[in-house]
């Protein structure tokens, strides 16, 4: 079976976009998360979110393309054109053999809110013949398999905030049964809009931190009152190793384990104990075929609602044991937000940097410990440690849930 690495690596965040600037904000503890100032959102509960505020889709499309694609299109062309010119792999592949995998939870849900009002206010002629193409959720990847010319495996993979994270184990698994020699992987998510808002304030998930956004998303801390919702894309060119190899490309880092599972226990809840995530980051170390001990950091899911946070906690501690412990755990969106679909791809990326840099990310506002959140948490300035591999979590509202692992090479 083909071995798997990373050459390549793109992120548009609300922290900042491109690898230096990302990998600047999440080091230095800063937070993304303010007032929301596109909508007026007075009336609701939550009025914060963490926006991407440094991409211009301009840059990259005409001004015809951009109004032919939803934000979360543009987010992920961004990210992922990023990746490709990090890999520095233009020119040197068969398109035939590269594929694309892209995570997302929501799709166009501004297209289709916009949409949905001009059908009712002007009628169901001035709806824009675009309107389908442009919010259907599997239209990213096929999207940039257009752009890029990318004619290998192609699919889309909707396992709300897992799905970023699937998407990676899919293309991984395109490599390792050598269906492809190259994939194009990530996840993308632009749903700030009221209608998101107003569906998560009805279900109480989010922070109502609304006078203090900066401390709002505090993953672990005893006072941390639900999740801030952010936007963003992350991607990565994956290679065969034998493929990376012969063109002398760069590595980052090998894909060595993905595990998946289920808690099969309710619609957004966690499993109370973690039963699901455990085993999902059980699975991912049997296909690396490593010990829990190998694992030197993992970037949680770490959402920052009282629940979630509790749950993987428990799962971190049924799997590593008294290795639990000794090793590190950080959560970065204490200063992204959460990217919902595509948290799964930016966090892998904030691993990948992490065992580059040998430097942990903290998790921020993180001033008074849950007592029931035990484990060390990196709170609040990142920290230099040796580690030879990371795991990265994502877990996803229907208790679907993905692991990955990554190892120095």
């Amino acid at each position: 079976m083909e071995r798997v690495v990373v050459t390549g690596m793109g992120v548009v965040s609300p922290v900042g976009s491109g690898l230096e600037s990302f990998w600047q904000g999440i080091t230095r503890g800063e937070s993304a998360v303010d007032l929301v100032t596109d909508y007026d959102l007075s009336e609701y509960p939550t009025r914060i979110a963490a926006q991407v505020k440094d991409f211009d889709p301009q840059e990259i499309l005409d001004r015809k393309e951009s109004r032919h694609m939803d934000r979360f299109v543009q987010l992920a062309i961004g990210a992922a054109e990023g990746a490709w010119k990090d890999a520095g792999i233009e020119g040197k592949v068969d398109p035939d053999r590269v594929g694309v995998v892209v995570g997302n939870g929501i799709g166009g849900m501004q297209t289709l809110t916009e949409q949905h009002q001009i059908l009712l206010e002007r009628g169901p002629s001035r709806v824009n013949p675009f309107f389908i193409p442009k919010m259907i959720g599997n239209i990213a990847s096929g999207q940039l398999a257009i752009r890029l010319n990318l004619r290998g495996p192609n699919e889309t993979v909707v396992t709300a905030c897992a799905s970023s994270g699937n998407a990676i184990g899919s293309g991984m698994r395109a490599i390792q049964h050598g269906e492809a020699d190259v994939m194009l992987v990530g996840g993308t998510e632009a749903a700030l809009i009221p209608l998101a808002f107003a569906g998560f304030c009805s279900m109480k998930a989010m922070s109502t931190r609304n006078d203090d956004p900066k401390h709002a998303s505090r993953p672990f801390d005893r006072d941390r009152d639900g999740f801030v919702m952010g936007e963003g894309a992350g991607f990565l060119v994956l290679e065969s190793l034998s493929h990376a190899e012969k063109r002398g490309a760069r590595i980052y880092a090998e894909m060595a384990g993905y595990g998946r599972s289920s808690d099969a226990y309710h619609v957004v809840e966690p499993h109370p104990e973690g039963e699901g995530a455990s085993h999902a980051m059980e699975r991912a170390l049997h296909d690396a075929g490593m010990a829990p001990t190998d694992i030197g950091y993992i970037n949680a899911h770490g959402t920052s609602t009282p629940k979630g946070d509790i749950a993987e906690t428990l799962a971190i501690k049924r799997v590593f044991g008294d290795h639990a412990y000794r090793l590190a755990v950080s959560s970065t969106k204490s200063s992204t937000g959460h990217l919902l679909g595509a948290a799964g791809a930016v966090e892998m990326i904030a691993s990948i940097l992490a065992l580059k840099h040998q430097m942990l990310p903290p998790t921020i506002n993180l001033e008074n410990a849950d007592p029931d959140c035990d484990l060390y948490y990196v709170p609040n300035q990142p920290e230099a440690r040796r580690i030879k591999a990371v795991m990265s979590n994502a877990f996803g509202f229907g208790g679907q849930n993905a692991s990955l692992i990554a190892r120095e090479i």
